[in-house]
C-alpha cells in the first residue's frame, strides 16, 4: 500500500485525533441523553405545581360553598370569589394540558368538563357544585400523589444517572485516552523508526559515494514513497557518476599513456636521431663531392623526420601545457598550425584569470584536447577565411568558443550520429562535467562551437584569494 511520508508522519496525531473526536461525540452524546431525562424532570414539576394550584383553588371553593349553604343565600362578593376561583383552577388544568400524555387516558379531560362545573356562569346550584368540587379535589389529589411519585422516581433516577455516567464517563475516558495514547507511541515509533532508518540507510550511501566508494544503493522494487524515489534517484546518480569517473579515469590513463610514449620518444628516439644526425654532420664535413650532397639531403631529411616527430610528441602531450598552461597551450598550438600560406586568419583571446583558477591536469587536458579539435575541424571542414577563439570567464563559467565564417553545418543530437569527432568532443566534455554545443555564427554564415564548464567554486576560491 502505498502511503507517502507526509501521511505516515501524520498517520499517527491523525489517529489520536480521531479516537478524542469519538470521545467527545460519546460523551455529547451521554449528557444529551441526560438532558432528556431534565426535560421530563421539569416537565413533572410544572404538572405537580399546576395540580396544586388547582388544589388549592378548589379548596377556596369549597369552603365559600359552605359558607353559602349554611346561610342559605350566596352574597355578590361570594359569587365573584367563585368565578375567580374556577377560572384558576380551569387555567391551572389548562397549563396541566402539555403534559397530558403523563396521565391516564381521559383524565385532563374529565380535570376541564369538573372545572367547568364550578363556574357560577351558569347559575349557583350548591348540591351539585360541592359534588363536582369534591369529585375535583379527588382526581386532583390523585394525580397529584401520582406526580409526587414519578417526581421522586425520577430524582432518584437522576441522582442514579449521574453518579453512573461519571463512572462511565471516567472510564471510558481513561480506556479510549489510554489507547488514543498507546497507539500513537507505537505508530509514531514505527514510522519514525523507519522513516529515520531509510533516511539513515541513504544518508550513509551518499557519505559513502562521497568518500569515494561508488556503490550505489539497491534501487526499490516498488515506489511507494518519496524515499523511495529518492532512493531511486541516488541509486541512477551513483550509476552516472560510476561511469563518469569511468570515463575520466580511462581518458587520464589514456593522457598518462600518452604522455609516456611522448617521453620515451623524447628521451630515447630523438636522442638516437639527434646522435644519427651528429654522425651525418661530421661525416658531411669531411666527404667530398657526391658524397657530401648525399650526406646534406640525409641531414635535411632526418631534421625534417625529427621535427615533425617533435610535432608527434606535442600532440601526444603538449609540454607548453604543463609549463605554461592552458591559455598559452592554445596559443602555441594556433601558432603552429594557422601560420601557413592558405590558412584562415584567427584572432584569439584568453582571459588572465583562466591562468589562476586552479582547473585540475584532467580539466586542462580535455579543455586543450576539445579545443585543438575544434580549431582543426574549422581548418579541414569550414572552408573559412577566418575565425576566432577566446577562452573567457563568464557569470561562473569557463567558456570555450571557436567561431568561423565557413560555410557552416547542422550539427545532429546526441545519439543521432554526427561522426566519431564530434562524439568524442561530447565524451570529453561530459568527463569534465561540461557541454558542449553548436549554434550560428555571429558572422553572416558560419558556425560557433562553444563549451561550458561551471566554474562557481574555483571563481568563488580565486576572488577570495585576490580579495
Amino acid at each position: 500500500m502505498r502511503i507517502t511520508v507526509k501521511h505516515q508522519v501524520l498517520l499517527a496525531p491523525a489517529l489520536v485525533l480521531l479516537l478524542l473526536t469519538l470521545l467527545l461525540g460519546f460523551m455529547q452524546y451521554t449528557y444529551w441523553d441526560l438532558s432528556v431525562k431534565r426535560r421530563e424532570a421539569k416537565a413533572l414539576g410544572t404538572a405537580f405545581i399546576s395540580l396544586a394550584e388547582a388544589d388549592l383553588a378548589s379548596r377556596r371553593i369549597q369552603r365559600v360553598l359552605l359558607q353559602i349553604s349554611r346561610r342559605g343565600l350566596a352574597e355578590e362578593n361570594e359569587l365573584v370569589a367563585l368565578a375567580n376561583l374556577s377560572d384558576l383552577a380551569a387555567k391551572a388544568v389548562a397549563r396541566i394540558e402539555p403534559f397530558s400524555d403523563l396521565m391516564a387516558p381521559g383524565k385532563l379531560e374529565q380535570l376541564r368538563t369538573l372545572s367547568a362545573d364550578l363556574s357560577p356562569a351558569k347559575g349557583v346550584d350548591l348540591e351539585s357544585m360541592l359534588t363536582a368540587v369534591t369529585q375535583f379535589r379527588s382526581e386532583v389529589t390523585e394525580l397529584t400523589n401520582l406526580t409526587a411519585v414519578q417526581r421522586q422516581k425520577l430524582r432518584d433516577l437522576h441522582t442514579q444517572d449521574i453518579d453512573e455516567l461519571v463512572e462511565r464517563t471516567a472510564l471510558v475516558m481513561i480506556l479510549v485516552l489510554g489507547v488514543a495514547i498507546l497507539l500513537g507511541i507505537v505508530l509514531s515509533l514505527y514510522f519514525g523508526r523507519r522513516i529515520l532508518s531509510r533516511i539513515q540507510a541513504l544518508s550513509n550511501a551518499a557519505s559513502r559515494v562521497a568518500a569515494g566508494e561508488l556503490e550505489p544503493p539497491a534501487a526499490p522494487e516498488r515506489i511507494n514513497d518519496e524515499l523511495d524515489t529518492l532512493t531511486l534517484s541516488i541509486n541512477r546518480m551513483t550509476k552516472r557518476l560510476i561511469q563518469v569517473v569511468g570515463t575520466e579515469k580511462l581518458f587520464e590513463g589514456a593522457e598518462d599513456e600518452r604522455r609516456r610514449i611522448a617521453m620515451d620518444l623524447h628521451d630515447q628516439t630523438l636522442a638516437d636521431l639527434s646522435s644519427i644526425l651528429r654522425d651525418l654532420q661530421a661525416l658531411g664535413s669531411v666527404c667530398e663531392g657526391t658524397c657530401r650532397q648525399q650526406a646534406y639531403e640525409l641531414e635535411t631529411n632526418l631534421t625534417r623526420a625529427m621535427s615533425n616527430l617533435r610535432d608527434i610528441m606535442n600532440n601526444l602531450h603538449p609540454q607548453t601545457l604543463d609549463i605554461l598552461g592552458l591559455g598559452a597551450a592554445l596559443e602555441a598550438h594556433l601558432g603552429r598550425q594557422c601560420e601557413g600560406q592558405g590558412l584562415p586568419h584567427y584572432h584569439y583571446y584568453c582571459d588572465a584569470r583562466i591562468s589562476e583558477l586552479g582547473l585540475s591536469r584532467v580539466q586542462q587536458l580535455a579543455i586543450y584536447r576539445i579545443g585543438i579539435e575544434a580549431i582543426s575541424n574549422v581548418i579541414k571542414h569550414a572552408a573559412a577565411s577566418r575565425f576566432e577563439v577566446g577562452l573567457e570567464l563568464r557569470d561562473g563559467l569557463l567558456v570555450l568558443s571557436v567561431e568561423d565564417n565557413g560555410r557552416g553545418f547542422d550539427c545532429p543530437p546526441p545519439g543521432d550520429g554526427g561522426g566519431r569527432g564530434l562524439n568524442n568532443l561530447r565524451e570529453r566534455a561530459r568527463a569534465i562535467g561540461a557541454e558542449v554545443r553548436w549554434q550560428k555564427s555571429r558572422f553572416s554564415s558560419g558556425t560557433r562551437f562553444e563549451l561550458q564548464m561551471a566554474v562557481s567554486a574555483l571563481f568563488e576560491a580565486y576572488t577570495e584569494k585576490k580579495g
